[in-house]
């Protein structure tokens, strides 16, 4: 089917059995992106039928992981659309409906074989170093057998009868043609004895009604694929398109897991992650466009298609995200820091709260920001890295202290340094420059023979944004407090 042929519409449908975590939402993104790009209908499907394992919570994280991201669905929970309902738990009689049918062609029967059973038969496969597959053992019940177990109430399941010879064939986007072999297949189940469906059966009947012209999803699913398959031509219906991208992987090319730092995405807001640098890492986890590492949303819509996925899997790189949401703070409002940031600077320093409230204390923030904006990596980042701005109860950095602080005379110095600020009428960038040159030149010193112990004397620190930037945030009266502070600290 040529993508032009008609709108394209694909899905994101997960369980909500757990948050939602990188690799979904990796395939969400692709899928979001892929509808974006052809002006399609991307749907979010809520395969909520595992009873025991499906929760609220998990329903809620999903949602607001995808909302998070910036992944607003077109129709789905709480958005709508003529293809509802979108929870497939709201959908049971659909599925029946089309199990019957299967029945009743002779496409599928009843199977009483229980639990236990069939784990008896599982084993002796193993003993026999077969692939453990079902035998089929109830496709030879006979009318009369069926319907003396099912009068006695014996709880049976609906499986699959499915062709015992021959191929099935996948032409994927990604991974080209893949052919799997019927005879190692075996009839599945389509609906459980509590009359629920399994995955294979609701995720083709869904498919199907909701009109899905593209299903881009994991590639652990293309083992699904045949079944599926299979299902779309004993229904008589046509199969969409299949795309399976790859796994992602830890950097030690094992299964990605929370030991190499995954965990549910909204948690990496939680962490200080941006959500602009989190879509653009998941973007480029399996898919690229030549050396380009930052794209913005508008060039990802433009420039993604499949042909570009890769078919090896995507490794997760915790130091390349780090540094993706560094470079998306660099580019972000400083007004939008200070917001993200507060919560931390409230935790660590109290008298911000009140500090929040004033006009002047907005402009504070929005400076200090502004200086540190190119060293954030992390927006908590800022509550340790602005805490000499609210705080002068710190200790001066040991290496830079046998560096820089050199006894009277640095205490020398600084005490000309404070007499040239105390005349200082107007506390500014510009007046600030000048008057740090020209102390340097008064004493035929290098202005880095200033502006080093000033910065320790100031910060306790060996490193900060420019000295004359720190100096104007803390203003005259509590730089002046400061430097008098250090130098009876040389003096002790």
């Amino acid at each position: 089917m040529a993508e032009q042929d008609k709108q394209v519409r694909v899905r994101f449908a997960p369980s909500p059995t757990g948050h939602l975590h990188l690799g979904g939402a990796r395939t969400a993104l692709f899928n979001w992106l892929f509808a974006k790009h052809h002006n399609g209908v991307f749907i979010l499907r809520i395969e909520d039928t595992d009873k025991t394992r499906s929760t609220v919570e998990a329903n809620k994280s999903i949602l607001e992981g995808l909302q998070w991201l910036g992944l607003y669905w077109d129709e789905g929970p709480n958005a709508g659309g003529k293809h509802g309902p979108y929870y497939q738990t709201e959908r049971l009689e659909i599925y029946r409906k089309y199990a019957k049918k299967l029945l009743e062609e002779g496409k599928a029967y009843h199977c009483f074989c229980t639990p236990e059973e069939l784990e008896k038969k599982r084993k002796e496969a193993e003993a026999r170093k077969e692939a453990p597959r079902y035998d089929g053992s109830c496709r030879k019940l006979s009318e009369a057998e069926i319907k003396k177990l099912r009068a006695s109430g014996k709880p049976a399941v609906l499986r699959f009868r499915l062709p015992p010879v021959g191929e099935t064939e996948v032409q994927d986007i990604v991974r080209g043609k893949v052919v799997f072999q019927n005879e190692l297949l075996d009839d599945f189940v389509i609906m459980k004895s509590d009359g629920f469906p399994t995955y294979n059966f609701a995720a083709v009947i869904d498919d199907h009604l909701m009109e899905i012209t593209h299903i881009i999803r994991g590639d652990d699913h293309l083992s699904n694929t045949p079944r599926q398959i299979l299902l779309y031509q004993e229904l008589g219906l046509t199969p969409p398109a299949f795309a399976h991208i790859p796994m992602i992987l830890g950097e030690d090319k094992t299964r990605l897991s929370k030991r190499h730092g995954a965990t549910s995405v909204i948690d990496y807001e939680d962490m200080g992650y941006l959500p602009e640098a989190m879509v653009n890492f998941l973007a480029r986890m399996g898919w690229g466009h030549g050396d380009q590492e930052i794209f913005s949303r508008d060039e990802l819509i433009k420039l993604f298609t499949l042909d570009a996925v890769s078919k090896n899997a995507a490794i997760f790189n915790q130091e390349k995200l780090l540094w993706l949401n560094g470079q998306y703070i660099r580019q972000a409002l400083p007004e939008r820091i200070v917001d993200l940031s507060m919560p931390y600077l409230m935790e660590k320093f109290p008298q911000v709260k009140d500090l929040e409230k004033s006009k002047d204390g907005a402009r504070h923030f929005l400076k200090i920001v502004a200086c540190l904006q190119d060293r954030i990596k992390l927006i908590p980042d800022v509550a340790e890295l602005a805490s000499y701005f609210f705080s002068e109860e710190f200790e001066y950095d040991g290496e830079a202290e046998k560096k820089y602080f050199k006894g009277r005379e640095t205490a020398d110095l600084l005490s000309k340094l404070s007499e040239k600020l105390s005349a200082l009428k107007t506390f500014d960038h510009e007046h600030l420059e000048k008057t740090f040159k020209g102390l340097a030149k008064d004493l035929n010193a290098k202005l880095g023979a200033v502006i080093h112990p000033t910065r320790l004397a100031l910060t306790g620190r060996a490193v900060s944004p420019g000295i004359y930037d720190v100096v104007e945030i803390l203003g005259k009266e509590e730089t002046l407090k400061r430097i008098e502070k250090a130098i009876t600290y040389l003096g002790k």
